[in-house]
């Protein structure tokens, strides 16, 4: 396949110490930029259609509901002016292989006691019992880097380090130590002031081209620890501003200024700066592993379920054209030819991006203190245990029912129009299916945050 060539290349370059082009032919590199350019060409005219088929819905008005499907079909119809339908398929195909090989490691470090291990629980959305939890304990339980993928992405990786307390601590040996090329960015953890060990370590990360991130753990014990002081005068707002310009003052000591802290609470991870903390991680990472990052978080607000949703929106057409036009196989009594093991795999995907798997559900029913029955009994979407075969083929023959109207009306016929109404009724099919899913995370969490508040009263 075309777009396997640019690997190669850059295997050549790391073998022979090269530049990519240097490391090709003439003919190499005139067939990688055209691949380039096809892809670009490919994501702007899908982008177009995207938005234009997310207008529609086939309980609309059938007037508006006919000219807006003529209006979809006549787009895709022109993305084979110049390309097969086998290439579009390819292309799309290359996308999603991409996404599924994207691997993202996170590097968790400060002193010991900081509450790494907690932090790192809290991001994965686990409690220190969980199944796949990072122990903790007062002592230092963390002695060499140790791995903690997040349950649903596993190519998501946190890593919980070695404290850097230790009174020989030297940064430019620890990162040697920790493998500091294998992690994406850092978070460096302090749970009191931010001492001349971060800020070192901190330096030495920075001359190496990586970004980092200051975090003030335990935000939640200095908060009691004044209501208890000072009950008549406590101030929650007035306290947390104190200890945000505590930890600037000491990192501007040390020559470190304008760098944003983040105060957060392992414990009530939803409040303070956890979700700002989230929303720059996801802000400062680029493309595909932004995507990554996103769809492996646990549903910490309603937020981020809407932000699910709205990036899987844009992966259902390379996935409806993918299962359309590569490895399509006809199925009786359908209109449609696809590839079902392809759609069959995206929605067991979605079921655990939104945490709807059983794993994920028993989780949060432990959490929230109540029978994963009650979880489970909210949602309507079929389980992920029950999507087989014969109900995505009974979910497609529900979409090809209401556009095999509209298509009939279009005098054209061939590979071509089979193709079509393929790749239309399987994203109008994984768009419905996606929406029930979010709408069963958005029950699910309700629900289980009723439970939690209740405890908490």
């Amino acid at each position: 396949m075309k777009t396997q060539r640019w690997p190669e290349a850059t295997r050549r370059h790391q073998q022979t110490k090269e530049s990519p082009v240097a490391a090709m032919d003439m003919k190499s590199v005139s067939v990688l930029w055209k691949d380039m350019e096809s892809m670009s060409e490919l994501m702007k005219d899908m982008e177009l259609i995207s938005a234009c088929m997310d207008g529609l819905h086939p309980g609309m008005d059938p007037k508006e509901f006919f000219n807006g499907s003529i209006k979809a079909f006549e787009e895709i119809m022109g993305l084979f002016k110049d390309k097969e339908q086998a290439e579009v398929g390819s292309i799309a195909q290359a996308e999603l292989d991409s996404f599924t090989s994207t691997m993202l490691n996170i590097a968790i470090t400060g002193e010991t006691g900081a509450g790494k291990s907690s932090f790192i629980n809290a991001l994965r959305g686990l409690a220190a019992e969980d199944d796949g939890a990072a122990p903790t304990g007062v002592t230092e339980t963390t002695m060499e880097p140790t791995v903690y993928p997040y349950p649903n992405h596993p190519n998501v990786r946190l890593w919980d380090l070695p404290g850097i307390g230790a009174p020989d601590f030297q940064p430019t040996t620890y990162l040697r130590q920790v493998n500091f090329k294998r992690y994406d960015f850092f978070m460096i953890i302090a749970s009191e002031r931010f001492k001349c060990n971060h800020v070192t370590l901190a330096r030495e990360i920075e001359k190496m081209g990586k970004r980092f991130y200051f975090v003030r753990s335990k935000v939640d014990e200095d908060l009691r620890n004044e209501e208890r002081d000072h009950p008549r005068t406590f101030s929650q707002g007035s306290i947390l501003q104190r200890l945000k310009m505590n930890c600037r003052k000491h990192l501007q000591k040390a020559g470190i200024s304008n760098q944003e802290i983040f105060l957060v609470s392992s414990c009530e991870f939803t409040k303070y700066d956890a979700p700002a903390l989230v929303k720059t991680l996801q802000d400062d990472l680029q493309g595909l592993q932004r995507l990554a990052f996103l769809l492996s978080l646990p549903n910490l607000s309603a937020e981020i379920i809407e932000e699910k949703k709205a990036a899987l929106k844009k992966l259902i057409w390379r996935i409806s054209l993918a299962s359309a036009f590569v490895n399509v196989i006809p199925i009786p009594g359908l209109s449609v030819a696809c590839d079902i093991g392809i759609l069959l795999a995206s929605m067991i995907g979605f079921y655990k991006y939104f945490g709807l798997d059983d794993r994920s559900l028993a989780t949060l029913a432990r959490q929230a203190g109540k029978p994963i029955a009650e979880l489970k009994a909210v949602i309507i979407s079929p389980r992920a245990e029950e999507i087989t075969r014969d109900v995505v083929i009974k979910l497609l023959l529900k979409e090809e029912t209401v556009f095999l109207r509209v298509i009939a009306l279009i005098p054209m016929i061939g590979s071509i129009i089979i193709g079509t109404i393929s790749f239309i009724t399987t994203y109008f099919m994984l768009s419905s299916f996606l929406d029930e899913v979010v709408e069963d995370a958005k029950r699910v969490r309700q629900t289980a945050l009723k439970e939690d508040r209740k405890k908490r009263k």
